[in-house]
Parts: structure tokens; C-alpha cells; sequence
């Protein structure tokens, strides 16, 4: 998922601020190519991002699938209408610079081909620093979603982490300058 506004950071499209030197959508697109569970990775992009759309086509050579830029949930909408994908798929955000191949392993492994939102406790968000825009009460614990998931037709579940790279969601310019300092 990689066609937002990036508002809140305000440095142009999102997905293409580097973390460490690399833009944040090649950082996840390199988490996905080093998963083993991944056989193929799209880039969702929208009118917002026509840069990062070019990007994820000529750079990284990824197939696209055209969204609106209505938001999130419209854009995951219309890329899981994509004829080409099918369930179980793993969906993920550019802003996760600091995932690794092995991170969503685990999401994959946790899913066993089931539907799964991977979420994080707000008091790992707020230890780390990072901002917490959307959170929910789950069983007594306050926790905010990661923007990784996996979308099956079976019925969902509910991963929480405790994995600061999961929790590191670049949304404003102090999310950044913690991933900066948080690169491998």
C-alpha cells in the first residue's frame, strides 16, 4: 500500500522519504523480496503518488494495481478486487521501513492462511516514541494496528507484537527521526 498523501510528515510523497538513504517503499518492497513466504509483491498506487508509482514500476520493477487515493480501506478495497491477486494475501504499508523478510515470516506463520491483524500495544508506541493515530480496546489492552495484515477468507484474528519494527509507522517528521536512529 503505497498510494497516501503522506500529509501529516509533509515531505512530499511518503513513500519515497528515505530512511537510512533508501526510500520507504523500497525498504518494504526488499522485506517482501527476502521473506520466504512472499511469492510476489504489487505496489497499490493511487493519483497521490504518481512519482512513487513510477518508481515502484521502472526502479523496482514491481507490478501495480490502480487504487483511487480515497483512503486506505477504499484503496485495499480495490486492490483485493485485482484480478490477479487472490487470498491469503499479505498486505502492508510503505511506511514500515524498519520490517525485515523475517518479520513477515513470522505474520505469515502466525496466519496459517487465516485472516490476521497484526497490532502493537500503544504503551510499545508511546516507549518508542512514535506517534499512535488510530488505537482500540482489545481485552483490557489499548492497541494500535501496524498496517500489516493478512486478508484471507477465513475467519480473522488478532496478532499483538511486541516487535519495535512492526511499531515504527513513519506518520509525521518524529516518527522519522526514530526510524532513523532504529535502522539496521
Amino acid at each position: 500500500m503505497c498510494g497516501g498523501r503522506g500529509t501529516r510528515l509533509d515531505r512530499g510523497e511518503k513513500p519515497l522519504v528515505p530512511v537510512c538513504g533508501t526510500p520507504m517503499v523500497e525498504r518494504v518492497a526488499d522485506a517482501c523480496a527476502d521473506s520466504a513466504g512472499i511469492e510476489t509483491t504489487y505496489a497499490a498506487v493511487s493519483p497521490h503518488a504518481p512519482d512513487t508509482a513510477d518508481h515502484v514500476r521502472e526502479t523496482l520493477g514491481l507490478p501495480a494495481v490502480e487504487t483511487p487515493g480515497e483512503g486506505y480501506v477504499a484503496d485495499l478495497d480495490r486492490a483485493l478486487a485485482d484480478p490477479r491477486l487472490s487470498p491469503p494475501l499479505l498486505t502492508v504499508v510503505a511506511d514500515l521501513p524498519l520490517l525485515t523478510g523475517g518479520v513477515l515470516d513470522a505474520v505469515c506463520t502466525r496466519a496459517d492462511g487465516g485472516s490476521l491483524a497484526v497490532c502493537v500495544p500503544v504503551s510499545l508506541k508511546r516507549d518508542l516514541g512514535v506517534s499512535v493515530d488510530t488505537r482500540f480496546d482489545h481485552g483490557g489492552r489499548a492497541l494500535a494496528p501496524t498496517g500489516c495484515n493478512v486478508v484471507s477468507d477465513d475467519a480473522d484474528s488478532i496478532m499483538t507484537s511486541h516487535d519495535h519494527r512492526l511499531a515504527v509507522n513513519v506518520n509525521r517528521p518524529d516518527d522519522l527521526a526514530v526510524a532513523e536512529a532504529r535502522c539496521d
